[in-house]
């Protein structure tokens, strides 16, 4: 079997791509959205989640899709397990690609040959009288923009914006509607050629909401956490990614609050804080709504969803050692949306804890969260959805072709090796720059052997939090 990126490999996905394909069959009741999502880390899947139940609520039928499922050769794996392997073992490769595709806005061409394959699956994959289809993931609006622009889809596109920072490889030409939380990240989509941008408000599942006294001991009961003591919960995604570790004892040295970590997946950093003496290291927990309600502040080092349920709940969120990349950006947005405070210098981790969890600061910090969810969610994104599928919108025209310069030989070497890797997170970045280049092809060849089990890959499904 020729490996990607071989000459083979390529014609096969451009046949692929040019087969024509009609269009879904039209109905005269389009009752049906699908929302297409990716199982990279849980933010993607955790928005696209309550957009199916609000819209379920709404009446109407959802089906979900997963991105990583439709692309060819069973190279999913690979995007999700190379993005992991970056962000653990080199996340200065995650900032250098993060900020290079920043400038350029986009892949190579065989990251785009690879998404050009996928639009016949996902196509295929879309029922009888769907009258819209919603992306939470950059790569699925890139493909969706493509078929909507081809004239292959006939129904509107919306991308639903999860971060609070908007990387240009989010902007997919084709896509009729971006819908953004905040005035933040809207503006950040129309500066990168965004047309018709919507605030329409967060999404978080409705069990997190303020809870009272009786809630707060009940959680704490229930977690086994100290009765009284302040509590600073500490989140690191659903992998449980960046500087964990040393955050943790951070804040229990520095003395302000009792840390209460979750390391989701990610147990062999959940034993070693427990050896570290941090008594309240947890795996994956279930029940993060009541583990909120128990503690006094969130620190948090990505900006994702975990961020947007501290809000919903009313606990203010410190930003504080974040990964690179999108976890630096959602930092800034979320202290330039006054949402969040950044910590940047540890000399002042100890007073802005304090006035986090007793003080003005953190009096305002729970107003602004809770001031996000203040909209009727009846009115929120699940309204402009359902709405732009009722009304039906044209086809966006095609955008001017740029002019194209003859790449050197090095950038084209460079572009090919990361080309698969930019899809992989929420701003399109991943996996192949998390090997050297003879690595990439092993790994690549390795995962595109359909008999050979793929060793490490946990194949349980992604939750919605940390």
């Amino acid at each position: 079997m020729p490996y990607l990126g071989s000459s083979a490999h390529l014609r096969a996905l451009a046949t692929a791509a040019l087969r024509p394909e009609p269009l879904p069959p039209a109905t005269a009741r389009a009752e049906r959205v699908a929302i297409v999502s990716a199982s990279i880390g849980a933010g993607h899947d955790g928005a696209a989640a309550e957009l199916d139940r609000r819209l379920t609520a709404r009446g109407l039928t959802v089906d979900r899709l997963d991105l990583l499922d439709l692309l060819p050769a069973r190279l999913g794996p690979l995007v999700r397990d190379g993005y992991h392997r970056m962000l653990v073992q080199a996340p200065w490769a995650y900032q250098r690609v993060y900020r290079s595709t920043e400038r350029a806005g986009g892949g190579g061409p065989l990251a785009r040959a690879l998404l050009r394959a996928a639009e016949e699956r996902l196509l295929n994959a879309l029922r009888p009288g769907t009258g819209a289809v919603v992306s939470t993931y950059p790569g699925a609006s890139r493909v969706l923009g493509g078929l909507r622009l081809g004239g292959r889809l006939g129904v509107p596109v919306l991308t639903y914006l999860t971060d609070f920072s908007v990387h240009p490889l989010w902007v997919a030409d084709g896509v009729d509607v971006h819908l953004a939380a905040h005035a933040v990240p809207a503006a950040q989509a129309r500066a990168a050629g965004a047309r018709d941008v919507r605030v329409c408000g967060p999404v978080a599942d409705p069990r997190f909401r303020p809870g009272g006294a009786r809630e707060r001991a009940a959680a704490r009961a229930r977690f086994g956490l100290p009765r009284d003591a302040p509590l600073a919960l500490l989140v690191s995604g659903s992998w449980g990614v960046g500087p964990v570790r040393q955050v943790a004892l951070e804040l229990r040295d520095c003395g302000v609050a009792v840390p209460v970590v979750v390391c989701g997946r990610n147990e062999a950093l959940a034993a070693q804080l427990r050896a570290d003496g941090i008594e309240h290291a947890l795996g994956w927990v279930d029940d993060m709504p009541g583990l909120m309600h128990a503690a006094d502040v969130l620190v948090q080092n990505a900006g994702g969803l975990s961020s947007l349920e501290a809000f919903a709940t009313g606990l203010p969120v410190a930003s504080y050692r974040c990964i690179p990349g999108h976890g630096l950006t959602n930092a800034a947005a979320l202290e330039e949306a006054g949402a969040a405070v950044w910590i940047r210098d540890p000399d002042r981790l100890k007073t802005v804890l304090s006035e986090l969890i007793d003080g003005p600061l953190g009096r305002r910090q729970r107003e602004a969260g809770l001031a996000l969810f203040a909209a009727d969610p009846d009115d929120g994104p699940a309204a402009e959805i359902d709405l732009v599928r009722v009304l039906g919108l044209p086809p966006v025209r095609p955008p001017r072709p740029r002019p194209r310069r003859r790449p050197s030989a090095r950038r084209l070497v460079t572009t090919t090796a990361v080309a698969c890797a930019v899809w992989a997170c929420a701003v399109g970045t991943g996996a192949a720059t998390a090997y050297d280049g003879p690595g990439v092809l092993h790994a690549i060849g390795r995962h595109l052997d359909l008999d050979e089990p793929h060793p490490g890959h946990d194949s349980r499904p992604e939750g919605h939090h940390s």
